[in-house]
C-alpha cells in the first residue's frame, strides 16, 4: 500500500512513517506542505492514503484536501486529517473539504491503526 505524509513537522513525517511502516505500508512518500504534496501527486499518481496536517506553510491541509478533491482521479484516495486543531467546527470544515477521517493530535499508535481499520486500511499487524 502506498501513503503520502502531509506534515511541516520532519518528526513527526518520521514517527507516521514508522508507524504506517508497521501496519504494511511499503511505500511510503513525504511532503512538507500541501504544494509539494501536489507534485508529489503528479509524480506518483493516488495514493492508497494521505495523511495530512492542518496548519503549514506555503498550501495548509485543508488546502491541499480541496484540491485534491477537485481531481476525479484521487477520487477514491482516504484522506486523513492528522493535526492538533481540535475545534469541533475544524474536524466539520476539514470533513466537507473531503477528508474521510480526523485524528487529533497527540495520538497513540493504537489510535493510528484504529482510524486505519476504519478506513479499511489497516491489517491483523500490530
Amino acid at each position: 500500500m502506498k501513503a503520502i505524509i502531509v506534515d511541516d513537522s520532519r518528526a513527526m513525517r518520521m514517527l507516521l512513517k514508522r508507524l504506517l511502516a508497521s501496519v504494511g505500508f511499503n511505500t511510503l512518500i513525504e511532503a512538507a506542505h500541501g504544494k509539494e504534496a501536489l507534485d508529489r501527486l503528479a509524480e506518483h499518481g493516488a495514493f492508497d492514503l494521505a495523511l495530512v496536517d492542518w496548519n503549514m506553510p506555503e498550501m495548509n491541509g485543508i488546502e491541499f484536501v480541496i484540491a485534491v478533491r477537485s481531481m476525479a482521479e484521487y477520487d477514491a484516495m482516504r484522506m486523513m486529517m492528522v493535526t492538533t486543531e481540535t475545534e469541533t467546527d475544524q474536524i466539520v470544515q476539514a470533513l466537507s473539504a473531503g477528508a474521510n477521517e480526523y485524528m487529533m493530535k497527540p495520538f497513540t499508535a493504537e489510535a493510528l491503526r484504529e482510524k486505519l481499520q476504519i478506513l479499511g486500511l489497516a491489517g491483523d499487524s500490530g
